[in-house]
């Protein structure tokens, strides 16, 4: 039997989230604003993910660059404590550790990214020895590196040589450019992981059928996230509408997304139908907005578990 270290190996970006909540009104150029709370914490849609996973039990490694600073300590040392393996991470003291700002305004918010390390992590820095340790890949935040995004199409297929399943959010084009290669990346990913907004914007369509049809030719199965209205699975050429998880007392929706996937790929890598895939991804997706930032609702297993009973009756 052929035992693997990891369930899930992580590639992308890390960086700190600084988070500001309760401000007064929209910053305005010139003018002084107060925010009632600020938290940093640890960032990333990839680092939120594999910190998820990891809380609903799965064993996960993160590949990524941080920098010799102590943003990239903390990026560290918040993925150890989560229980997220750092094995693979690169400090490059050549560059700083990247931090978005983000200021929250109810269930929407605006955010400022510096990126820093996120820039410099490319395909040389993955090997098939790595990827190997494990039994799926998962990736995120393409348009956020640009060292490896042209890559990417390139890791999947050498992740599909070692034998791993694999997961792909390309997440927001901050340039709104949309330039992925979506004919070479996606045949080679398993899960295609977007949200609605980001696949309509891929495809060039207006409406999420039509984008849909255009990708079902070279993606397997695509979970479509659609906020508080649910999600949209397709995959042999239907597709399966299933309704959110509501939270009355959203307190921000960060990371929800990532929690989304993190519920879904922790059903798919134990085996289980995607239909169940995907109401596991509208319950993590709901539970991450019960506390502020990507994780911290996810803290322990039993906090998980808690939470979804207590909140939206549901029995882990």
């Amino acid at each position: 039997m052929n035992l693997k270290k990891y369930d899930v190996i992580v590639v992308g970006e890390l960086n700190v989230d600084l988070i500001l909540n309760g401000i007064e009104s929209f910053p305005e150029i010139g003018k002084e604003k107060i925010a009632d709370k600020m938290n940093l914490t640890l960032g990333s849609s990839s680092a939120i993910f594999a910190s998820n996973l990891c809380a609903l039990g799965a064993k996960v490694a993160f590949l990524g660059k941080v920098g010799n600073d102590s943003f990239g300590d903390m990026v560290i040392a918040s993925l150890d404590d989560n229980g997220v393996s750092t094995e693979f991470i690169i400090t490059d003291p050549g560059v700083s550790t990247g931090a978005t700002i983000i200021l929250n305004f109810s269930e929407d918010r605006a955010m400022v990214t510096y990126p820093g390390a996120m820039n410099t992590l490319i395909i040389n820095d993955v090997s098939i020895e790595k990827l190997s340790t494990a039994k799926h890949l998962h990736f995120s935040s393409y348009y956020l590196q640009p060292g490896i995004k042209n890559d990417v199409g390139k890791l999947f297929r050498l992740a599909k040589k070692a034998g791993l399943t694999t997961s792909f959010d390309m997440q927001w084009d901050p340039a709104e450019k949309w330039d992925l290669d979506y004919k070479d990346v996606l045949p080679c990913a398993d899960i295609f992981l977007p949200n609605e907004s980001e696949l309509l914007n891929l495809a060039s369509e207006t409406n999420t059928a039509d984008a849909l049809k255009k990708l079902s030719s070279y993606a397997r199965t695509i979970a479509v996230k659609m906020g508080s209205k649910g999600s949209l699975l397709y995959t042999d050429g239907k597709s399966t509408f299933k309704n959110s998880f509501l939270n009355q007392d959203v307190v921000d929706a960060i990371g929800a997304g990532d929690s989304f996937n993190a519920g879904f790929i922790y059903r798919y890598i134990n085996g289980a139908e995607l239909s169940d895939c995907q109401e596991m991804g509208n319950l993590a997706g709901a539970i991450n907005t019960t506390a502020p930032g990507g994780t911290t609702a996810f803290a322990s297993l039993d906090n998980i578990k808690k939470t979804a009973l207590e909140k939206f009756g549901i029995k882990i």
